[in-house]
This record gives structure tokens, sequence and C-alpha cells, in this order.
């Protein structure tokens, strides 16, 4: 909070100022006491706990990060405060704040501050804690043990939690840090204002989609400042383009992991398609500049669909140029479907995971294999090597959570009030961490400022979920874990 804070004081905007630097003063005055009281106790920081801790740190942690933004703003209920905290922290990016000239500079860097910082969370958490236990897309991986540069699987797991967890954290948060630092560098050099310069290089390393001026179009780095983005965004496709943690003998190499090569396929065939239905949307229709059209749409298509496979949710400037040049409308159910597909595994990105797709695809060749030849024995091979025995079975396990827990809140979403259309919009959007995809996809504005306080609860939990994702909350109420 200090750094808002010293923005605020250096803009002359005292209250703003007085705003972050009381409530973080606060925070690191309890944050002591607590460390004080507790110091001298013996450790018993096990699994169970630590996943409740990063529980509760998505459900109460935000109430307190509301507390300046709050204060500062003072024209919005604490619930609106407390549902775009969670959003943020969440790496969702749902605004409901709306028009960006609501928010003050501050503001604005306040709430991609805190999306970076859940993204580092997810990060660190991912290894510290999930790894060891299994959970966040670890389950159907053959190595899923992190921590390879900071020794063995084994030792990592015989390692006290806090440990390991400072370990990790020691390990991932320099390389998170360093590259926020060369986006935000580049995205200067090419002509972005120092705000929305990091802003936007926070909301791509965590995949928050957060922005001071609503998108991309709103920037000054045009094409250049996207292509930036768009590379960037590959950390959000494989574990392995910033830590071998999850390779197995043979799957080192970047080129011969199974998620990012799915997702670099969809990646190139995606934008192909869209862009031959434009170009035969476009036949009849007189452009001025047809190579210059054409090469434009192409671009929004790639852009776009990079943005919403790694639930970033940033739109090309180029994205309605598509459309324009073909006079076709583009339909948002392709965005909701990457977006649901997701990234890495152990990534910032949301959704089921590239991993899993993976598996489910090995598990149905295998069974279309089996019709033919009835009696054959399976082999993984080097495709299934990084996979677990039952890894089908639990990836199939968790899209079947997926599924029923979309069903859920979207019934539940209609059930106080909203539209039908509306509600299943708004769960996929909090359940793949895809804030942006309500305004992208929607046929009519969703107002979320205007949702009753019961439906913001809903979507409040919806995104805490679908950051943790439903095997770690029922990991939760397993007997057999909590006796361990």
């Amino acid at each position: 909070m200090y750094l808002p804070a010293a923005h605020a004081l250096v803009r002359d905007d005292h209250p703003a100022s007085r705003s972050f630097f009381y409530a973080g003063t606060m925070g690191l005055i309890v944050v002591t006491l607590v460390a004080l009281s507790m110091g001298g106790r013996p450790s018993r920081h096990g699994p169970v706990s630590q996943l409740l801790s990063l529980l509760a740190t998505f459900l109460l942690l935000p109430a307190f990060l509301a507390v300046p933004l709050h204060h500062a703003l003072g024209t919005t209920s604490f619930m609106n405060t407390y549902f775009d905290m969670v959003s943020a922290l969440t790496t969702t990016g749902a605004d409901i704040f709306g028009d960006p000239a609501r928010l003050v500079s501050t503001l604005h860097l306040w709430r991609a501050e805190v999306g970076w910082l859940g993204g580092l969370l997810m990060w660190i958490a991912a290894s510290a804690i999930l790894a060891p236990m299994s959970l966040g897309g670890f389950e159907v991986t053959a190595r899923g043990e992190p921590g390879r540069g900071v020794g063995g699987p084994g030792e990592m797991r015989r390692l006290d939690p806090r440990l390991r967890l400072a370990r990790v954290a020691r390990t991932l948060a320099p390389i998170y840090a360093a590259l926020t630092v060369v986006i935000w560098i580049l995205l200067l050099l090419l002509g972005d204002d120092s705000l929305t310069a990091l802003c936007h290089a926070m909301s791509v390393m965590a995949t928050s989609g957060i922005s001071p001026v609503g998108g991309l179009s709103g920037a000054q780095s045009g094409v250049s400042g996207e292509a930036i983005l768009f590379l960037f965004m590959f950390f959000a496709l494989s574990r392995l383009t910033f830590s071998g943690d999850t390779a197995v003998r043979g799957y080192a190499r970047l080129d011969r992991d199974p998620e990012f090569r799915i997702g670099l396929l969809v990646v190139v065939v995606l934008p192909l398609l869209l862009f031959l239905r434009h170009w035969w949307g476009a036949l009849d229709i007189t452009a001025s500049e047809p190579a210059v059209s054409a090469l434009r749409a192409l671009w929004g298509s790639l852009f776009t669909v990079m943005s919403f496979l790694t639930t970033t949710g940033f739109e090309s400037a180029d994205w309605d140029t598509a459309r324009q040049w073909s006079g076709l409308g583009t339909p948002g159910l392709i965005l909701m479907g990457l977006a649901l597909i997701g990234g890495g595994v152990a990534t910032t990105a949301g959704g089921v995971k590239l991993l899993r797709v993976y598996v489910l695809y090995l598990n149905g060749l295998r069974e279309l294999e089996r019709l033919v030849h009835p009696s054959s024995v399976g082999g993984g091979g080097m495709q299934g090597a990084r996979i677990q025995k039952d890894g089908a079975f639990i990836a199939w396990l968790f899209f079947m959570l997926f599924a029923l827990s979309m069903a859920f809140v979207t019934c539940t979403l209609a059930a106080l009030g909203v539209t039908f259309d509306q509600a299943l919009v708004l769960s996929i959007a909090a359940l793949s961490t895809t804030g942006p995809l309500i305004e992208s996809v929607a046929e009519n504005p969703i107002r979320l400022v205007e949702l009753n306080a019961a439906a913001k609860g809903v979507l409040c939990g919806a995104m805490v979920l679908g950051r943790l994702e439903t095997l770690a909350i029922v990991a939760l109420l397993a007997p057999d874990l909590w006796r361990r």
C-alpha cells in the first residue's frame, strides 16, 4: 500500500495518499503483533493449514485490501470495493466500476498491483502448496513435485512447509518481477505513459486484464506494444517457459511440452480459421486497402485468441477491424471456449488447463484404438511420459466438477434475478478467472455494479473457486488429509 501512497503523494492527492499510508501502517502493526504472539509456538504448518491459509487469503484479505480503495473513492459501497479486490487478487480482472475515468490514477495502480501480487501468489502457491498435495493440475502429471532448482522431489516433500514456501518464493519472485520490469521498459520505449505501461505489464504477467485506459485501444504503443504483450503471454501457456520443475526426461525442451504445443496449435489454427471466415465474408465488400485490412484482421484475431486462451482478456485494437472488414460479427462463444480451456498448469492462467485437455485427448485416442483392437495393451510411450497412471480419470473428474460448478453458479445467479444468458457469461468469466469476458461476449452490456449484493457474493465465491479449483476445495473436506 505504500507504493500507491507514494504515487498519490507525488501527484498531490493527499487524501488518497493518507488512505493508503494509514491502511498499510495499520496492516503492518497487526501482522507484527500476530507474529510476536505466535513466534514462540511450535510449528504446526502442515499441508492442510497452508491450503486453508490460501483459501482465507482469497476470501478475507480482500476485505482489508478494499479499505483504502473504499476510503479514497468515497462514492461506492464497501461491497463493491470488496468485489473488486477479490476480482483483482484472483487475477479475474472483472471491472465493477466500468468507466476508467471514474478512478484516479492511484486507484488504477492499486488495482493492477493487487492483481500482480495475486499472480505472484499463485506462482508460489502452485509449487509450495498445491504441488506437494497433487492439486492444481499436478494431480495428472507424472512429476508433480516442484523445486528442481532447490532440491529434488523427495527433498522438497520432506522439507518443513514454511521452509519450502520460502525457498520457492526466493526462486520464483525475482523471475516474476524481472519479467514485469522488462515489459514495462519495452512499453515505455514504444510510447506508453508510465502508469499505462506498468499496469499492462503487471496485468499480462498476472493474466488479470486490468487496464487504466479501458484496454489496449487506449494505449499509445499500438501494434508494437501488442506484439510485446503477445510474446510475454507465452509464459502462461506452459510452466516450462520459466521453470523446469514439472519436466520429465524427454520433455525438458519446450518444443516437446504437450501444453505448449497444444497452446501453439490453438493460437495458430483458430485465428487462421477466423481469418478465412472473415475473408469469405469480405469477398463482396469493397475495401480501400484490402491487404492492410486483411493483415490487421489476422493480427487482431491472433492476439485476441492468445489473450483469452491465457485468460488475460485483452482485446486487440484490431479485433473490431476484423468484423468491420468482413461485415460479419464475431461470436463470443469462441472466446468463452478459449477461456474455459485456459493456459498451463501452475501458471497464472485459469480455466481447465491445457494439460488436462491433452490428457483427455490421449484417453479418447486410446478408446478409439480399443474399438479397433479390443485386446490391445496400451502404452503411454513418449506422449504419456508426463502423465500419471490414473491421469485421465482425474482429469475427467475435474472436468465434471468444473461443469457442475458452472451449472450451479449459473442457476444460482438466475435465481437471484440475473437473466440466464448473462448468468452463463458471468459464471464462465468467474470460474475461468477471465473478467474482461463479461464486456467482450455479452450482447447486452452487463453492469456489475447494478447486481444485488447476493449476486456479487456468489460471483466472489465463484472467482475464489475458479482460482483455487474445485479439487482443492474437495481436498479440504477429505477426513484422511486432516488426520495426516
